[in-house]
């Protein structure tokens, strides 16, 4: 992927990694076009970043992805970079049966079948261009789960599968396709100043991983250091890894 050049199409970036990733790739001249449900949270981004450009946009709705696609790529035919970062974490007790699964479907809709529907609504305009990159954010959790959390792992496992195959799809086209995979990134969603002992905090992530973008070629997988032991556990001692991440040590 080319560094700088792009227009870029963020999603979920009125805060945390997708907000820090389109700044990132602003202040390097790409042109940043920004989604989310919260308005609000989109305007602080504009507001702090003049030139972006932003959208509401609630991947969970089928209808409207479809229609935001059509109209993404007539108002901005440039459109060559996708970064599928819109995802909820929530906890379930599957002990508690099919109350357990009140926000099964938001997961789902948002992290798994947004970035598809998105993907699938953008990829003929995405064959028309030079250079064209998918990036899909996935997680460390997808490769180790953590149990307070069963669905949301399995969607970024699910999120991992599809953008293996989607690259294998695509492996002649002129379209690259990325996965970033972080470990647990302080991004004040629980409501902590500070990060966790195991969380990195988001500027040290986002750092890490944009030096990871300037490689050439780009890395099929985004992957900081923190992730290793995450990424790599089935190549090693994966149940001591699975005891770590579920006694409250996530890596």
């Amino acid at each position: 992927m080319k560094i700088t050049g792009n227009t870029i199409l963020i999603t979920g970036a009125g805060s945390g990694i997708g907000r820090a990733l389109a700044q990132e790739f602003h202040s390097l001249g790409n042109k940043l076009i920004i989604t989310g449900r919260r308005k609000h949270k989109l305007d602080e981004v504009l507001a702090a970043n003049p030139g972006m450009i932003a959208y509401e946009l609630d991947v969970q709705d089928r209808v409207a992805v479809s229609d935001f696609a059509r109209m993404i790529t007539a108002h901005h035919p440039t459109l060559n970079v996708v970064i599928n970062n819109a995802g909820i974490m929530l906890q379930e007790d599957l002990s508690e049966g099919e109350s357990a699964l009140d926000q099964l479907d938001a997961m789902v809709q948002t992290n798994f079948l947004g970035p598809v529907r998105l993907n699938a609504a953008l990829i003929q305009h995405l064959l028309t261009q030079i250079e064209a990159t998918i990036i899909n954010v996935g997680s460390g959790l997808a490769h180790v789960p953590l149990t307070l959390v069963p669905n949301y792992c399995a969607t970024k496992a699910a999120i991992h599968s599809y953008t293996q195959s989607l690259r294998h799809q695509l492996r002649n086209s002129p379209i690259e396709v990325v996965e970033i995979i972080p470990p647990a990134v302080h991004t004040g969603l629980l409501g902590l100043d500070q990060p966790a002992p195991h969380e990195m905090p988001l500027p040290v992530f986002i750092a890490e991983v944009m030096a990871l973008f300037h490689q050439q070629p780009t890395p099929q997988e985004i992957c900081v250091e923190n992730v290793g032991p995450l990424r790599h556990a089935e190549s090693g001692d994966y149940g001591a890894v699975f005891a770590q991440v579920n006694q409250g040590i996530v890596l």
